[in-house]
Formats: structure tokens, sequence, C-alpha cells
């Protein structure tokens, strides 16, 4: 089964027909490969789930062998950025919307998420969909532009965020953000810091996440 998007997929290993999906989204200069080894590891506890791992839709400006969901250069201003995460957030869309009609899920059968960049998509496509998602993971990640994602909440799926102290990529102050926002508008979101954790997603938050989806989707 193809997508809009370059991605690789993780079966059910139950070779059950899926019955709910998970959709992992990589960080800056990385691929669907690379979040797919922690879809590997989960798929073990959620056999009857489709993992759906794509790759960004653009080359990443500084990996040529990676990809980005837009571009982070650190000239372009915050309206710039906010111009380019919403190109990604209709790419993003699209996939999800393919996920729902090919596999015929609601919904609420989908997860979404991911690691650093992939995160930051992911919170803000999965809050401005019409449909409300089951719920969405994220990793080391950020809201893109809080004042932007503040005017634009139509659903409000479950959230958990997990960050690691001494991140020096996206700060932790960016959990602590999020964190604030998501209090202020009455979302059911979780938040989690590792202690001694640098940006990366640890042991214990891939469990964790594991976790989080077994209670929402299971």
């Amino acid at each position: 089964m193809s997508y809009s998007l370059n991605t690789t997929i993780l079966n059910p290993i139950s070779k059950e027909k899926p019955k709910n999906a998970v959709i992992l989204c990589h960080g800056y200069g990385g691929d669907g490969k690379d979040i797919s080894l922690l879809a590997a590891y989960w798929q073990t506890y959620l056999p009857e789930t489709l993992f759906i791992c794509p790759d960004a839709p653009e080359k990443c400006a500084v990996s040529p062998t990676g990809y980005q969901w837009f571009d982070l250069n650190s000239e372009n201003t915050k309206d710039q950025i906010l111009t380019k995460s919403l190109v990604a957030e209709i790419k993003l869309n699209q996939l999800i919307d393919e996920v729902k009609e090919k596999n015929n899920f609601s919904a609420n059968q989908i997860v979404i998420g991911g690691f650093s960049q992939g995160c930051m998509i992911s919170l803000q496509t999965g809050i401005k969909r019409k449909d409300k998602i089951n719920s969405i993971v994220g990793y080391s990640g950020r809201i893109i532009d809080v004042e932007h994602l503040g005017k634009n909440i139509v659903s409000k799926p479950s959230i958990i965020l997990m960050h690691g102290d001494i991140d020096q990529i996206v700060p932790v102050d960016s959990l602590l953000e999020a964190k604030n926002f998501f209090s202020e508008n009455n979302f059911n979101a979780e938040t989690k810091i590792f202690t001694n954790c640098e940006h990366r997603i640890s042991t214990e938050g891939s469990s964790l996440g594991l976790q989080f989806i077994k209670k929402h989707l299971y």
C-alpha cells in the first residue's frame, strides 16, 4: 500500500487486518526508517497496530541524505517558519486522511506523534484537525507558534509530551511552555521530564509512550 509521502510501513505482527494506526514523524534531518526503530519496539506490544513512518516532504537543507518537515534556517523569521510549517501540515493531514481511507479507520483509531520537529508538526496538525484523532505522543519538541495554535484549536486529543532536562537542541523550557498552553486551554495533557537526558528518546520515554498508546488505543 502506498501513500503520498514515501513511507516505512510496519504491518501488524498479528497478520490480521489492523485495528488502529500510529503515525510517527521523524526529526530534522532524519527519515522514516530512523523513527521506525521506535515503532519496531512498540510493535511487539501492539500486535494489531499498523505503524506508518513517513519521510518528511522536503530534503533537509543541512543533511543531503535526510528530510525536513519545514526549513529551520536561523535566518527565517517567526512568521516565515510558521508559513513553512503550514505547508508541512497540509502534507501530514493528507497522509492521515489516506491512512483513514485506505484502512477504513475513524480518526479515533489513529495516534500521531514524533521526535523533535516531528513532534512539533504533529502537535500543530493534530490540534487543528476537525476530526479528533485519538492522541498525540511527542518527544523533545515544542509548539511552533503559540499564538497561531491558540487561535486555531479545533479538537482536543489526549497528549503526552516528554523531554530531557539537558536538551541543548530544543530546551526543556519548550515543554514547560507547552504544558502551560495545554493547561490554559483545558487539554488532557501529560508531561514528563527525564533527568540527565539530552535530545533523544530515552528508554523510559519509549516505555511511557507505549503505555500511553496502549491505554488510549486498546
